[in-house]
């Protein structure tokens, strides 16, 4: 099993090119399911994620042809899929291929509408919490599906198709928005959701499905209205950047110190985070290209910062925040109030030395001078990358073990990171 070696100490100086966004590179690839025409999608991440949400819709039919790097290509670019969902030949997805990955689910939107049933695994994926799906199910049942679950699966059935409704989300969600919306894009009549996610990742998964040819209005606010249509057609589109990716070599810069240029970012898609990063003493400054982010000698200063629904910070970011907010001068509070048992990472970062008490979904940072270098294990998607932050800032080696997880967001880290000057490889077997 690969392992990543870091050195600490080494400041970070260069440009990091930002890759297409994962959270939205997947359920665009799924919507490709809803046309028989060919998707093209540009910029999308080489990731674990991907190649595995391949291998999904694959098992239903789709070919996806994936256009290499052309004489002259950045290596960064993402790759461009072409997706063919012309002959659907298979409604179920297995357990085995759904229980990599939760986003897999969402295929149960885009076969329901357009095929009117669908087979499809309970997920597995990150160890977050609980994370359940009764919202996804409450939200195609208001569309007029009838959906049971047997032996671990779920069983949708939708005879005469899906119909328009109204769907009052309880609660803020980003994957029963995405599939309320891909479900609504065919189903006959108008839907409405309430209390839709205004992600940034909806909002280009909305633009893609409307250069289908569906009619979608609002996305990006609580309140979107899907007119729905007999069918949709093929279309290109580019992937947005990723806002994560940014936002965590951001406090990557601002842990190490130095000077980065984040190329083909976008401030607008995290600007809460950027003005957290401001606060703690980063210099973040907008330009042509992107984002420039650096932090000359001066100490960090301490944050008291909550996790909330776009806008607001994001939970992706919770992780790599607390890693940066170890080496502050002073005291630093983190609420994290999206999932529970989102605090996996404490526990290694305490390896460093980082000194972290929990009382409940608040976390409290007591600022040390130094963090040490040690062996840690990576526990899930995005904590693992605060234990990367962590040994760039860090005194001696760290040894980050179960890497997988990295290599399921984020794209070529360790490249990108050594172009800048940390002293960072990847160790296999």
């Amino acid at each position: 099993m690969d392992r990543i070696r870091i050195v600490g100490g080494s400041k970070l100086n260069g440009t990091i090119p930002i890759s297409g966004a994962k959270n939205a590179a997947l359920p665009l690839m799924i919507a490709g399911l809803l046309s028989e025409e060919t998707l093209i999608l540009d910029n999308v991440p080489r990731l674990a994620d991907v190649a595995q949400l391949q291998r999904i819709l694959g098992n239903h039919g789709v070919d996806i042809m994936s256009a290499g790097k052309r004489p002259g290509d950045h290596e960064y670019q993402g790759q461009t899929l072409h997706i063919s969902a012309k002959n659907i030949i298979d409604t179920t997805a297995p357990y085995e291929l759904v229980s990599k990955m939760r986003a897999s689910f969402w295929v149960i939107a885009p076969l329901l509408a357009r095929m009117q049933e669908a087979k499809v695994s309970l997920p597995g994926g990150c160890a977050i919490g609980t994370r359940p799906v009764d919202l996804l199910i409450m939200a195609l049942e208001k569309l007029g599906a009838e959906l049971t679950i047997d032996g671990g699966y779920v069983i949708a059935k939708a005879p005469g198709g899906l119909k328009g409704a109204e769907i009052d989300f309880p609660k803020v969600t980003v994957s029963g928005t995405h599939v309320a919306l891909m479900a609504a894009t065919l189903a006959k009549g108008t839907t409405i959701i309430n209390n839709a996610a205004c992600e940034p990742e909806i909002v280009d998964v909305a633009d893609c499905l409307n250069k289908m040819g569906a009619r979608v209005t609002g996305a990006g606010t609580p309140r979107i209205v899907i007119e729905g249509v007999a069918k949709l057609h093929g279309a290109r589109h580019t992937v947005l950047p990723d806002r994560i990716e940014t936002g965590t070599y951001a406090m990557a810069v601002a842990m190490t110190g130095g000077d980065v240029q984040l190329s083909g970012a976008r401030p607008e898609l995290l600007q809460s985070a950027l003005d957290v990063l401001t606060q703690a003493g980063a210099t973040i400054t907008v330009n042509n290209d992107g984002i420039r982010v650096s932090r000359n000698g001066a100490g960090l200063s301490p944050v008291n910062v909550s996790t909330a629904p776009f806008p607001g910070f994001p939970t992706d970011l919770q992780a790599q925040l607390m890693a940066l907010m170890s080496c502050a001068k002073g005291s630093s509070h983190i609420t994290e109030t999206i999932f529970e048992n989102r605090f996996m990472h404490v526990q290694e970062l305490a390896r460093f030395g980082a000194r972290i008490h929990l009382d409940g979904e608040t976390a409290t940072i007591d600022g040390i001078a130094k963090l040490r270098g040690a062996p840690v294990m990576a526990t899930d998607l995005r904590a693992s990358v605060s234990l990367v932050i962590a040994g760039l800032a860090a005194e001696g080696e760290t040894m980050v073990n179960r890497i997988y997880h990295l290599d399921r967001g984020f794209e070529r880290l360790e490249e990108k990171l050594s172009a800048c000057g940390a002293t960072i490889e990847r160790i296999s077997g």
